[in-house]
């Protein structure tokens, strides 16, 4: 919601500003402007980048209109989830949590949280990580190599998208340039006409400019920022069940287990102390 207020008020000043300057509006509007700016962006984009990438930034500018889903309570229902499947592996021992990480989508515990069962990136990490430990014989720093090796590899690739975004929107002024070059180019074959009509058509060059300057920090390059720290939130969840994990890894109680999955969230996620104990004992 934020991201489409931020818009508006981007276009909106921009259009309020030009038309108290008494700007005539329709000089604004030219397609083959947009043509150049866009189709040269959209081609730079698939020089760029492979396959996965595109696919990944659409995904990811997609997922900025839909805005963040993560809050305290969100990641307060995660260490419960935590909480509960550590009880069971306290009274039955790590095997009892085979039928929970073999098919999660069937567990009584892991399915009726919808924030945890919907983060396939969360899941499979929670997951291959209990199933390590139901092996057996692995030392609990060499789980926690694992855990960051995937925490390490997922934050790469989160990062790729934003990236990419960022240097088209970099390059964005670049494009509105060569738009207004070719606008002057074309001016230039009509340098004897009327001064009106070499005016209107510089000033239809400079829309590419106009255009290029404005999509670049106006738009795309505040929607790259959006999407580094929405990529955040995954990592956040990450840590937290790294935490809990490695926690009981060393056979400690539960509740401090989860204690540690709650000291590795940030503030603004961190449910108090006696909020996740009262959660805890209500719903374990």
């Amino acid at each position: 919601m934020l991201v489409i207020v931020g818009l508006v008020v981007v276009f909106g000043c921009v259009a309020a500003g030009y038309a108290m300057h008494h700007g005539p509006f329709g000089v604004l509007w030219q397609p083959n402007e947009f043509v150049i700016i866009g189709g040269a962006t959209i081609g730079a984009m698939f020089i760029m980048c492979p396959k996965h990438i595109i696919v990944d930034l659409l995904h990811g500018v997609k997922g900025i209109f839909k805005g963040s889903k993560l809050t305290k309570e969100s990641m307060l229902g995660i260490l419960v989830t935590l909480f509960e499947l550590i009880k069971v592996a306290a009274y039955q021992g790590a095997n009892g949590l085979e039928p929970h990480v073999e098919s999660p989508e069937s567990s009584d515990i892991i399915s009726k949280n919808d924030a945890l069962i919907h983060d396939h990136h969360v899941l499979e990490f929670l997951c291959d990580t209990i199933k390590v430990i139901i092996i057996g014989g692995v030392p609990e720093h060499q789980i926690a190599e694992l855990c960051d090796l995937s925490m390490d590899v997922h934050e790469e690739e989160a990062h790729h998208p934003p990236a990419v975004l960022t240097k088209l929107a970099d390059s964005l002024p670049g494009m509105g340039i060569v738009a207004a070059v070719l606008g002057i180019i074309i001016t230039m074959q009509h340098i004897d006409g009327e001064p009106a009509e070499i005016g209107m058509s510089v000033a239809a060059a400079l829309v590419g400019t106009f255009l290029g300057i404005l999509m670049a920090y106006g738009v795309l390059g505040p929607m790259a920022s959006k999407m580094e720290f929405l990529s955040h939130e995954t990592h956040f969840k990450l840590n937290c069940v790294r935490a809990a994990v490695l926690a009981y890894a060393r056979g400690l109680h539960p509740l401090i287990c989860v204690e540690f999955g709650r000291r590795a969230l940030p503030s603004h996620l961190r449910p108090t102390f006696s909020e996740l104990e009262s959660s805890c004992r209500d719903g374990g």
